[in-house]
């Protein structure tokens, strides 16, 4: 699971910070090598919904498709 994350996260932040409306979108390592920080930002909820499409009709959704995902998203009501 590494590795597939390590070889197509690049392509997947650049494409993400290349969308309308991505205010910034970074992923950081943690101390536990199977768990990645994702802090994004989009410039409102039509923006934030873009992404999620876009995300889950990519390679990058294909290829960690069995990684378990946690998310929190605040700030869009």
């Amino acid at each position: 699971e590494v590795e597939v994350v390590k070889s197509c996260l690049p392509e997947h932040v650049r494409l993400t910070r290349a969308e309308p409306g991505c205010v910034s979108f970074d992923v950081t390592e943690t101390d536990d090598p199977l768990v990645w920080n994702v802090e994004e930002c989009f410039l409102d909820r039509a923006a934030f919904e873009f992404h999620q499409h876009r995300t889950r009709a990519s390679a990058w959704w294909v290829a960690t498709a069995e990684i378990a995902r946690e998310f929190r998203v605040s700030g869009l009501d």
